[in-house]
Order: structure tokens, then C-alpha cells, then sequence
């Protein structure tokens, strides 16, 4: 009898400590969440009358030509930005995994883009790629490179692979840590037993460390597609989805249609797709690599 209620106490203490947690946690997601998902059944801009209207909303925004030319940005950007994380990440996780002088200094160097506040990135690029006063144009026109400055995030032409270029910049650091982590539970022996074996160091990369790590390449391939897919600030304060268009993703058609034209009840049927968009990327990723 006693050992029945030290449990139930146990149990009622272990409760009384989750409960906060649960509260503040329902309150910031699922509230907001279900918030939204309310909103995309209405035509308002939040201070007029509600008018119910069904699945009006989803119908609108899935059979605009608008959607799909953001779909196709959003894409192109997202396998960009995913494919640069994933390659400069495992380059320097290699790196960082070797018993180098000066390893803890260039781990350090190398996490400063993800350390610093995506305004001060964004500021710092737009002085670099500035047209009239940018570093870069500077540079370039004054060994002989360019003849005339370029307008690199003024040009519809350019515009989406500089974008790309800096968020890749930007987010590898975050894909570097995982990776190196990932790297370190490796277990030494397999890898002595696959060179005394005459495997060479890319066959052993390949068929040994790669393979070791698959938890963790998961996890950090679904993170950072669902991440960059969504994503809106650094796209948002670098070009505000221009010029033209050229940079208007998913995420900023979003954020254009709420706060730029209070046309709240699409905008929120746009944001339940894209959050649907992200479960089975989700979703279809683990499966594929569980498959393999």
C-alpha cells in the first residue's frame, strides 16, 4: 500500500513539473496554430466582419498562378541552399574530425555566420553586393574584372542565386555541427578494419562513415529542408521577394499577403499548405532513407 502511494506521489510530482511546460508550450504553438487554421475559413482582414466561407480560401490560393511561381522559387532556393549546407558542412566536418593544429580557432571561425543575428548578416551583404558603394563591385571593377558595377541583388537574372549563396553562407555552420557530430560517434575499429581491408580513404568515406551515420543525416536533411523551405527573414530583408518577383518565395507570399495586404484568410489557408507541404517532405525523406 505504501509503495502505491510513493508512486502515485512520484507520478503526481513528476506531473506538477511537466504542467508548466505543457501549458506555456500550448499557449505559444498550438494555440497560434489552431488560430490560424480558424482564420483560413474566413474572408477578414481582422477588424471588419468575419464572413464564413468554407474552403473558398484553399481553392483560391491553389489555383493561382501565383502559387505555383512561388512553389518554384521556394524549390529552386531550397535544394540550392540544402545541396550548399550539405557540401561545405561535411568539407569542414572532415576537417574539424582530424587531428589538426588549431582545430578549437578554426571550429570558432567557422560558426561565426551562425552566431551573428540574420539583420547584421543581411546588412553586411547588402554593403558587400551594393551596386555603387559595395565591396565586392569595387573589387571586381578595380582589376579589371567588371567593367561597370553590377546591381547583383537588383537583377531578376541574379538576384535568387546571390540570395542563395548568402543563406548557404549563412546556415552551413548549424549543418557542420551535426555532421561533426555525427562523424565522432563513428566507431574507430570499422574504419581500421575497412583500410587494413585495402579500402582507400573514399571508399571508406562512402561505404563505411557515410552509412554510420544515417540517423544523423536524416535528421539534419528533414531539419534543414523543412527549415529553408519555410523559410522568410533573410529573404525578406535582403530583397522582399524581388525584383520582379524573382525572389518571392512561399514563406514571403505568406508574409506579403498578411501584413502588406491584410488578406488574412488566404494568407493562413497558404500558411496550412505549407505547413502540410512540410509533414510529407518530412515524412517521404525518413522513408526514403530508411529504404536505403
Amino acid at each position: 500500500m505504501n509503495g502505491t502511494m510513493n508512486r502515485v506521489k512520484t507520478r503526481a510530482a513528476a506531473y506538477g513539473f511537466v504542467t508548466p511546460a505543457v501549458i506555456t508550450l500550448a499557449l505559444l504553438l498550438l494555440y497560434p496554430f489552431c488560430y490560424g487554421i480558424y482564420i483560413s475559413f474566413f474572408k477578414t482582414n481582422l477588424v471588419n466582419k468575419w464572413n464564413f466561407i468554407g474552403l473558398k480560401n484553399y481553392a483560391k490560393v491553389l489555383t493561382e498562378a501565383d502559387f505555383y511561381s512561388s512553389m518554384k522559387i521556394t524549390l529552386i532556393f531550397t535544394v540550392g541552399v540544402v545541396l550548399g549546407h550539405f557540401i561545405f558542412g561535411f568539407l569542414f566536418a572532415v576537417m574539424l574530425n582530424r587531428d589538426i593544429k588549431g582545430r578549437t580557432i578554426f571550429r570558432a571561425v567557422l560558426l561565426l555566420p551562425w552566431l551573428f543575428p540574420e539583420v547584421v548578416i543581411a546588412n553586411l551583404w547588402r554593403w558587400i553586393f551594393n551596386p555603387t558603394m559595395g565591396f565586392l563591385n569595387s573589387t571586381l571593377v578595380s582589376v579589371g574584372i567588371l567593367k561597370e558595377p553590377m546591381s547583383w541583388l537588383g537583377s531578376p537574372k541574379l538576384a535568387l542565386a546571390v540570395l542563395i549563396f548568402i543563406c548557404i553562407w549563412k546556415g552551413y555552420p548549424l549543418v557542420m555541427i551535426q555532421l561533426l557530430a555525427g562523424l565522432q560517434t563513428v566507431p574507430g575499429d570499422i574504419i581500421e578494419a575497412a583500410r587494413i581491408d585495402g579500402a582507400g580513404n573514399w571508399k571508406t568515406f562512402w561505404y563505411v562513415t557515410v552509412p554510420s551515420m544515417k540517423s544523423t543525416l536524416s535528421v539534419t536533411l528533414i531539419l534543414d529542408v523543412v527549415w529553408w523551405f519555410k523559410h522568410v527573414t533573410m529573404i525578406w530583408l535582403l530583397t522582399q521577394g524581388g525584383p520582379n518577383g524573382a525572389t518571392n518565395t512561399i514563406g514571403v507570399n505568406i508574409y506579403k499577403r498578411a501584413f502588406e495586404f491584410f488578406d488574412f484568410g488566404p494568407s493562413s489557408a497558404l500558411a496550412v499548405v505549407v505547413f502540410l507541404i512540410c509533414i510529407v517532405i518530412s515524412i517521404l525523406q525518413r522513408r526514403l532513407l530508411k529504404d536505403e
